[in-house]
């Protein structure tokens, strides 16, 4: 333990060597320009005596001490010791003279101060400097201490002398040694270094604390008592000689005042003497770390008192007399010591963390004490005297906030506390916190931290109350809320015409939250949504006119408006509400409709004050959802999804800039309509690959009715305006087609009422016919027009090509009747296939007239349109119904490729006649595949006479085709 403090204290005093070198040269520097101002100071003054009394200037000799000024020195190699203290005006000189003397510029600069070094000149090495002038004197002063305890180990292993006369001896070395530094002290012109009178001073001190540490902990020759206050007294002297021998002195009472109770070593430790003497130490040497203007010093001696309260805290059965003893000593560590600390650098860093650390070790001593109410007393006294601190020195708040935050934590692991306790501490801590700062609101001299103090520290109190006070005390902790409120709407009023946006947003948050928990302990549970909705209104009304004016103000209302919406679900209530929603209850809730309505008074406030577009659009859109839950808890679901498409209709007819409100309407009805359009899609999916689309795969009448129709109607009424991207609104009108063509689809399934596949057989080719058949004539309403609505060629075309597609789809290949068991009827010519093939062509021939520039195309599939028919009807005079039943005969077959040839004419012609190419280029396909069929297939099924004479009829009516063609074509107008 000797080595290590010989050790220390020799690293210290080597490491403070480049200090000490600079600040004995400005100080040299500032003597010799001071004595050089006196001295003309003195001279001025006794120069304007004269004329004061009016007498003459020349009759007046100046003396010869006067004349004889010094000049300011220079800062000088060998230098003599000086007491560290601040040397004031002589007080002779005049008040006068100070000031013209101050008036006058110095514009020259001063040579006794020394330059500033360079960046290379700071990290110069100087041999001779550092081992001849500074090393040798400060290892001389530890060679002296190290004999000091050579010399007793000596005495020890030779058995000269008892452990009495050791100690004894010790003391007189150390006092030999002290004595020997107020010597040199005194003959500074002899001596010529003040470092070997720091020296021998050190070592005195450091031989001192040996002997006291030998004479308790080693030998026993006196108490534990008795060595701790011998230690002490060295460190008070060490503090004293501080004064006279500077730095090192004082870096020995740093070390080893903090040392000295670890030095004793009592495992029965004295807690109020402990912590008496390290509360004397550190205030100590804090104060004279500013009266020396060494601030360092004051900083240490706060980080060991911080750091042996931590120690002293290890223990564990702390009386009454500990804790009040420990908790003034953290109150002294915390609050009061760091206001006195004089460090411009650090001062802010080190006053939040000594407030930090004390509050922590306050908080640890509340806890071992079992909160009581001392314990929680000198907690309060902390915040106390942080309070007072920084009402007189404002850069001390922030402290008071962190004890704050500690404060709140504490009473929040406080568990299964008195009630009446609980409250009383709460109301301190509320007082303390909360109202001092919120007093400096009202005085308008508060900083930042006060206008957050208020919120947080009335928020934190009340939140933690409102978790600790239930049951049977349910309704003091409503009250206290209440209480609490009243603290951050003071504030918010006070701050409400400045320009701290935040400040006001952050109180009103914070009187909203314990209104609030106020509302969940003195009322019902199931009122909560209503009163959080009521709560949320009233701020969004509040701050009408200033939602645009910063963000935190629209933050602060939309919180409030999801806070109301969130708890809904979280209550009781919110089971059965959630049933409601999703149509399983039978009968109306009416209590549900009530919170449900009042969850939605923010958002309806929202919507209507918000001036900016989207928080006003996402506030209607959210409202427009709460209402339609509301409104399912008292209708049926169908009631509920058509008042939502009415509401849709009134929207968009009386307040059409409700827009994001109808489309809220929409996602409500879309809800309840996903279910029968998944049926229906699920259906039309297997009829594209080609399943019949029976009455079973539809939705029912009701779902569709009830859900799919008012979609469609509320879609309708929506569109959407987006000034960055869009240059006007769109309508979705268009996408309001698809709903209903599935309504209009499912009750059109209802006429025939397919369900089975024997049904399908005998009427699928007729519902597939009049289907398209309504689809043109739609189309064609759309062309002309119906009273108020104009033409639209586009909707025309579009409701044609649905048509075509079905028929191409379906008709056409799926169910075509030649190879699928489809129905044409038993009336030859009048059946089914006629009608097929009318429809099909009607339908090419108005797409004909309405998209023209395909017209080419249209013509080629009337062509394909028109054969496929004539064979289905010539089959049907074969077969029947059923075209697939019966086989082809001989007869049909040549019958066919005559069909062919009788067609390629009849389109010649209608190419001849109309003057368009197209036909007679279908024509003379048709008459080429015809001629191909006869020569490779009929043909080839025929013998003798009945072969020639095929061949013999198609080569004349070959040669007869082609003479009638040709002259056609020159007749024709060339296209």
């Amino acid at each position: 333990m000797d080595w290590f403090l010989i050790l220390v204290l020799f690293g210290v005093a080597f490491y403070q060597r480049t200090h000490l070198r600079a600040l004995q040269q400005r100080l040299e520097g500032l003597e010799g320009s001071l004595d050089h101002v006196h001295a003309l100071l003195r001279e001025g003054a006794q120069a304007t005596a004269p004329e004061r009394e009016e007498a003459p200037a020349a009759a007046e000799p100046v003396a010869d001490e006067v004349r004889d000024a010094p000049e300011p020195a220079a800062a000088r190699s060998v230098s003599v010791p000086k007491s560290v203290k601040l040397v004031g005006a002589p007080e002779d000189v005049p008040a006068q003279a100070h000031s013209e003397a101050s008036d006058q510029p110095d514009e020259t600069p001063d040579p006794t101060v020394p330059d500033k070094p360079g960046f290379f000149e700071r990290f110069s090495f100087d041999f001779e400097e550092i081992f001849g002038r500074n090393l040798f004197v400060w290892m001389g002063g530890v060679t002296l201490a190290v004999a000091g305890v050579l010399l007793v180990r000596y005495s020890i292993e030779a058995g000269l002398l008892t452990s009495s006369v050791r100690v004894a001896l010790s003391f007189l070395f150390g006092i030999g040694l002290l004595g020997g530094a107020e010597a040199a002290y005194r003959n500074a012109d002899r001596v010529g270094d003040e470092r070997v009178c720091q020296a021998l001073a050190g070592a005195g001190l450091a031989t001192l604390y040996a002997g006291f540490y030998l004479a308790g902990t080693q030998y026993g020759l006196i108490g534990q008592t008795f060595a701790f206050l011998g230690l002490a007294a060295v460190t008070a002297l060490a503090i004293a000689l501080s004064y006279r021998f500077g730095l090192p002195s004082a870096v020995l009472g740093l070390v080893g005042g903090f040392a000295a109770p670890a030095l004793v070593g009592s495992e029965e430790a004295n807690l109020p003497l402990l912590a008496l003497y390290l509360a004397l130490v550190t205030g100590g040497l804090t104060q004279t770390g500013n009266r020396q203007r060494r601030p360092w010093l004051g900083m240490a001696a706060l980080i060991g008192g911080l750091g042996w309260g931590g120690l002293l805290l290890t223990g564990t059965g702390f009386s009454a007399t500990d804790i009040v003893a420990l908790g003034l000593f953290f109150v002294l560590l915390g609050a009061i010591l760091p206001s006195f600390l004089a460090s411009e650098k650090f001062e802010q860093p080190l006053r939040l963390a000594a407030a930090a650390i004390a509050s922590l070790q306050l908080a640890v001593l509340v806890d071992e004490g079992g909160y009581s109410p001392l314990a929680w007393g000198l907690y309060l006294l902390l915040g106390a005297s942080l309070a007072f601190f920084g009402w007189q020195k404002p850069p001390m708040r922030p402290a008071n906030a962190v004890a704050a935050a500690i404060g709140i934590l504490l009473l929040a692991f406080w568990s299964d506390p008195a009630t009446g306790s609980f409250i009383a501490v709460l109301i301190a801590l509320a007082a303390m916190f909360a109202g001092v700062p919120l007093f400096h609101v009202l005085k308008d001299k508060d900083q930042l931290v006060d206008r957050v103090m208020v919120a947080a520290v009335s928020a934190g109190l009340g939140l933690t109350g409102a978790l600790t006070l239930d049951g049977s005390s349910s309704l003091l902790a409503g009250i206290s809320c209440l209480a609490l409120a009243a603290l951050p709407v003071a504030g918010a009023k006070a701050l409400w015409s400045r320009a701290d946006s935040v400040s006001v947003a952050l109180n009103l948050a914070s009187a909203g939250l314990l209104a609030g928990l106020a509302a969940d302990s003195l009322l019902p549970e199931w009122t909560l949504p209503i009163a959080l909705g009521a709560i949320g209104a009233a701020i969004v009304w509040t701050l009408r006119n200033r939602l645009a004016e910063h963000p935190a103000f629209l933050a602060t209302a939309s919180a409030f408006a999801f806070a109301s919406i969130l708890s809904l679900p979280g209550t009781t209530a919110g089971m059965a509400e959630m049933d409601a929603l999703t149509g399983s209850t039978q009968s109306p809730y009416w209590l549900g409709l009530l919170r449900w309505l009042g969850a939605a008074l923010p958002l309806l406030a929202l919507g209507y004050f918000a001036k900016d577009k989207l928080p006003r659009s996402v506030a209607e859109f959210l409202a427009a959802l709460v209402v339609f839950c509301a409104a399912l808890q008292v209708l049926p679901p169908i009631a509920a999804v058509w008042l939502a498409a009415a509401m849709a209709i009134l929207l968009r007819w009386k307040q059409q800039q409700r827009e994001w409100a109808v489309l809220g309407l929409v996602l409500a009805t879309i809800a309840w309509a996903a279910e029968p359009l998944t049926i229906w899609l699920e259906g039309a999916g297997g009829a594209l690959f080609g399943d019949p689309f029976m009455l079973t795969d539809l939705p029912s009448i009701r779902q569709t009715l009830g859900f799919i129709l008012p979609f469609a109607i509320a879609l309708a009424m929506a569109r959407i305006t987006e000034g960055r991207i869009l240059e006007q609104p769109v309508p979705l009108f268009w996408a309001a087609l698809v709903p209903a063509f599935i309504t209009a689809h499912v009750l059109f399934k209802q006429v025939f009422a397919i369900e089975t596949l024997p049904a399908f057989e005998r009427t699928g080719l007729a519902e597939r016919i009049l289907l398209e058949t309504l689809l043109l004539g739609a189309a064609w309403l759309a062309a002309k027009g119906i009273a108020s609505l104009r033409s639209s060629p586009l909707v025309a075309s579009l409701l044609a090509v649905t048509a075509l597609a079905h028929f191409t789809l379906f008709t056409g290949f799926w169910h075509n009747p030649l190879f699928a068991m489809q129905a044409v009827g038993p009336v030859p010519i009048a059946n089914l296939a006629l009608a097929m093939t009318v429809v099909a062509a009607a339908i090419l021939l108005s797409l004909r007239l309405w998209v023209p520039r395909f017209r080419s195309a249209i013509d080629a599939a009337i062509v394909l349109v028109v054969s496929v028919g004539a064979i289905a009807l010539l089959r049907q005079v074969f077969a029947g119904s059923y075209l697939v039943e019966t086989p082809m005969t001989q007869t049909e077959d040549l019958l066919r490729s005559l069909l062919g040839i009788l067609l390629g004419i009849a389109f010649l012609m209608i190419g001849s006649r109309r003057g368009e190419r197209s036909w007679r280029i279908g024509s003379l396909v048709l008459m080429t595949g015809t001629v191909i069929k006869v020569f490779g297939f009929d043909a080839a099924g025929l013998e003798g006479l009945l072969q020639v004479a095929s061949f013999l009829a198609l080569g004349a009516s070959l040669i007869g085709i082609g003479w009638f063609y040709k002259r056609q074509l020159r007749a024709a107008p060339q296209d």
